[in-house]
């Protein structure tokens, strides 16, 4: 019955347009209603609490880098690098879009930040070379939603947090993985444009990479000083979010000069309201989140999926799909702090790697932003890449799929999450 009152005062809340932030809050006051254990001191102190983390201070920087890195110039030189690199093979646009989007992964941690940035910049290129613009917006869509795999990424600070699982490994480990998802839209667009007769951009000379890669090399070396900081121990996930957010200023108004002090009033307000809507909902899923381990709602969802306890394969494939479902409905910050408390008993009973499960957990919801009729990064690619959505959920159909199938085999083959994850956690 708890699990009933939980599921149906939440979609209610959700089903009469109340934020999703207040749905959360009702749906713990109608636990407590429940239990008959109502206390507004109890909610007020678990809201306080539920933003009382010091990892949680990475998220205000890294929405601040990728606002920098689409402003100061950063993110249009990996772009033209990308587009030195590969952009003379056939559909190479569209490789320039998959090679740009894992950069830019590593950059800013924000699927929304590069789908728009690259939507706007791309898919008009792609569209005058010959692509069909549906296809083009809807690789950029599936590219985007690299962001949250690839560390620095947001998605695994949340999860990390919720799931007391070390953050530090969760990027780590997501790397490879990432790379997987960005290897599985190549595959996915060799296939669109097998048929296509687009324009090719003519090939660069090794003078004109050489010079490419100087323009961008600031910007370029960014991913690898994250990943050396983290790899030696010489910076946590939050201070890498520090080094990260003062890097991308120094680089963008210090080396590019593209951002000027006129612009950062308007890049911090955006930044904190980006910020304010995270945490809202970070401190409301807690209240939740709490009265979900009191009344005991995780025990009952481990006796519905107990025939599967057996097989950690064949559980972790169920939990994935029930993850997929829940991810059609709801955007990626709340799927993770309101499934998290769930699923996490479940997966620690059956002796299931919590940082093997947290990567396939955060790419599972990362997919889940492309997914009609909610996906916020599709509604974002759409608006600026000026293709109505109906047009954009066809174009994105082969791209879901083929990332759906990196999940899977990474669902099968753990070893492709953990034997890497180990190589650079040493």
């Amino acid at each position: 019955m708890t699990v009933a009152v939980f599921t149906f005062s939440l979609l209610g809340a959700m089903a009469i347009g109340m934020p999703i932030a207040f749905a959360l809050i009702v749906c713990g006051i109608a636990l407590m209603t429940y239990l008959a254990m109502f206390d507004s001191q109890i909610i007020a102190q678990n809201v306080i609490n539920g933003v009382d983390s010091f990892p949680l201070m990475a998220v205000p920087f890294f929405i601040l880098a990728g606002e920098v890195m689409n402003t100061g110039g950063l993110a249009r030189r990996i772009l033209n690098f990308a587009i030195a690199l590969v952009g003379h093979f056939r559909g190479g646009l569209g490789y320039v879009a998959i090679l740009t989007s894992c950069i830019l992964a590593s950059l800013s941690g924000s699927a929304v930040a590069d789908a728009a940035a690259l939507g706007a910049l791309l898919v008009p290129m792609m569209a005058a070379a010959g692509h069909n613009r549906a296809s083009a917006a809807g690789l950029v869509a599936a590219g985007g939603i690299i962001a949250p795999v690839i560390p620095p990424s947001i998605g695994f600070v949340i999860f990390g947090v919720a799931a007391n699982v070390s953050i530090s490994k969760l990027f780590l480990a997501g790397i490879v993985p990432g790379l997987l998802l960005g290897v599985g839209l190549c595959f996915a667009w060799w296939w669109v444009v097998r048929k296509e007769n687009p324009a090719r951009l003519p090939r660069k000379s090794i003078g004109e990479i050489w010079r490419a890669l100087i323009d961008g090399f600031w910007a370029l070396m960014l991913p690898m000083i994250i990943i050396f900081g983290l790899r030696f121990g010489i910076f946590t996930p939050t201070e890498a979010a520090v080094v990260v957010a003062v890097y991308s200023l120094v680089v963008a108004m210090g080396v590019y000069r593209e951002l000027k002090p006129s612009q950062l009033p308007a890049l911090l307000v955006s930044t904190a309201r980006t910020t304010a809507v995270v945490m809202f909902l970070v401190a409301a899923a807690l209240v939740s989140s709490w009265l979900i381990t009191v009344a005991e709602i995780s025990d009952q969802i481990v006796a519905l999926v107990k025939p599967f306890a057996g097989n950690q394969t064949l559980l972790t494939i169920v939990l994935m799909i029930i993850v997929v479902i829940v991810g059609t409905a709801l955007d990626m910050t709340p799927t993770i702090l309101i499934l998290t408390p769930i699923l996490m008993p479940i997966v620690k009973q059956a002796g299931i790697d919590p940082v093997y499960f947290g990567v396939l957990f955060i790419i599972n919801n990362a997919i889940g932003l492309i997914t009609p009729p909610v996906g916020v990064v599709l509604n974002v690619v759409a608006g600026v890449s000026r293709v109505s959505m109906d047009d954009l959920i066809r174009g994105v159909w082969p791209f879901m799929i083929a990332q759906l199938v990196v999940l899977a085999l990474l669902t099968l083959f753990p070893v492709l999450v953990t034997g890497p994850a180990k190589w650079f956690g040493g």
